[in-house]
């Protein structure tokens, strides 16, 4: 049975013919595969789709939808969402720049209606880029059903035998349930299911500070929903520079979400005004009141019915088990992907599924292998401003013992963020203590996530932070900001006793 989308409208019709086909037929295998991927998320698509760009036969097993929560509940739209809640930000604070402008909240809700049909007509369009069709004319066989191992190298997938020379289980993640008494009765969404919503909840509860909580509380706030953000942690962002959280944290005060720090979430309730939310604070308790609650508490590995134990493959509360190769404790077979439990985002997918690649086909003493610790892996969170990092923070850099030297500036000071009036950011750039080697950045910015691959440039080819002062930017852009960290690194270098040296050879050559 092809899974169910919600609403029914052509958009998600067109999703479901690309991505699990109605009346679909498996093909017959016939021999082992050179590698079967299990997942047809982005792990299981590039490592499906570069085994058969290689010349070798590929299989790709899917149970749901292919492209995975990419496409179907993650980046796709909630980026499309996203970028419609900041219009909606910028028509309602046009004042600012001299443009006298009326929004009402009908005004919004009905902008939320349209962004959403807005988001599924282009989730459609996207994937066609993830079709079984497509994948089939590239080579590659594709069964949809559930996948279970039978032995070391054998898997079933509806009633059929697959038996492979290798193989990548990159079956992912999905949306972790807190234990909250009361939250299942009550109802909640998760991230796969908020983006079936047609209408806007007018009070909306969010839990989770993480990226995808912080995300689309502010999205929902821009469209006019009343939002309490709640966090048991003592701030948002908890993996991000302490001092990028501090920002999105005024950002977000700022745009009246209500946040909730240190809260223990006790108990959930329908009452008749609504869903109730029973939270303490410092031993304080507090009801809140919505129309809809929204979990983001994390990911939980999809390891269920793999039959991992018949594979000889180990897993825990965290994933797969992977060495720093991405292999499990059976070498036919590597992991990719959330399933891992490490680097949870898209583009890391990609780059662990390259890997396994790498190391399934061209593990030799002239290739080498390639290691999971040695990708240089940045991300990014689509609040407004973004924050986008790579490498070590300063907590993380002490915790290993590695002594940096950070330069930071501010937006304020970049003059294409005045004029955008966007100068609510900054950029940080570590570098390992008396060296130019970088080991990390921050970079708060409205296009953050389109700036940090440069910081991922100097980290990936071992580039001097002066490198950054040497190459020329294009004035007025907010990436300017970068090279005036190169300046700042460059000005450090010029000590007393250089300072003296170049002030005695300008008077003795001039």
């Amino acid at each position: 049975m092809p899974p169910e989308l919600l609403p029914s409208d052509k958009h998600n019709a067109e999703l479901l013919v690309q991505a699990h086909p109605p009346g679909w037929k498996n093909p017959t295998p016939t021999g082992p595969y050179n590698l079967v991927a299990i997942g047809g998320g982005t792990a299981g698509i590039i490592s499906a789709l570069g085994t058969a760009g290689l010349g070798g036969k590929a299989a790709l097993v899917e149970r749901h939808l292919l492209g995975g929560d990419c496409l179907n509940y993650g980046c796709v739209p909630s980026k499309a969402v996203i970028r419609a809640a900041r219009a909606v930000h910028e028509v309602a604070s046009a004042s600012r720049f001299g443009i006298k402008t009326t929004v009402t909240p009908h005004d919004k809700a009905a902008a939320f209606t349209a962004a959403m049909e807005r988001m599924r007509q282009l989730r459609a369009r996207i994937s066609h880029h993830d079709s079984a069709e497509r994948f089939t004319g590239l080579g590659v066989d594709v069964f949809l059903g559930d996948a279970r191992f039978t032995g070391p190298d054998s898997l079933e997938v509806a009633g059929q035998s697959l038996t492979f020379k290798r193989c990548v289980i990159a079956t992912g993640a999905r949306a972790a349930k807190p234990d909250v008494p009361g939250l299942g009765e009550a109802g909640y969404l998760t991230n796969e299911t908020v983006f079936s919503l047609t209408e806007l909840p007018r009070r909306l509860i969010v839990i989770g500070g993480g990226p995808i909580g912080c995300e689309l509380a502010q999205a929902f706030r821009r469209f006019g929903s009343s939002v309490d953000l709640i966090t048991h942690g003592s701030r948002l962002l908890p993996k991000d520079d302490p001092a990028a959280a501090e920002v999105i944290t005024r950002q977000f005060a700022g745009e009246g979400i209500a946040i909730h720090l240190n809260a223990k979430t006790l108990r959930a309730q329908i009452a008749a005004s609504g869903k109730e939310l029973v939270i303490s604070t410092n031993g304080q308790e507090q009801t809140l009141t919505a129309d809809a609650i929204l979990v983001a508490v994390g990911r939980t590995p999809n390891v269920e019915g793999l039959g991992l134990e018949a594979a000889g493959v180990q897993y825990g509360q965290r994933g797969v088990k992977v060495d720093d190769f991405l292999r499990t404790a059976n070498r036919r077979i590597y992991a990719a992907g959330d399933i891992i439990g490490k680097q949870q985002f898209t583009h890391a997918a990609d780059a662990m599924a390259r890997l396994c690649i790498q190391n399934a086909f061209f593990s030799t003493p002239f290739f080498g292998r390639k290691r999971l610790s040695k990708l240089v892996i940045p991300w990014t969170t689509y609040t407004d401003p973004e924050v986008a990092h790579i490498g070590l923070t300063p907590a993380a850099a002490a915790e290993q013992g590695i002594e940096i030297t950070s330069f930071r500036e501010e937006l304020s000071h970049v003059d294409r963020a005045i004029l955008d009036g966007e100068e609510n950011g900054f950029a940080v750039i570590h570098c390992r203590n008396g060296t130019s080697q970088v080991v990390g950045g921050t970079i708060v910015a409205s296009h953050a996530g389109e700036m940090i691959g440069e910081l991922s440039l100097l980290m990936t080819r071992r580039l001097p932070l002066s490198a950054l002062a040497g190459t020329i930017h294009c004035y007025p852009t907010q990436v300017e900001v970068l090279k005036r960290i190169g300046d700042q690194y460059n000005k450090s270098r010029l000590t007393p006793r250089v300072a003296g040296l170049l002030k005695a050879i300008l008077r003795w050559r001039w």
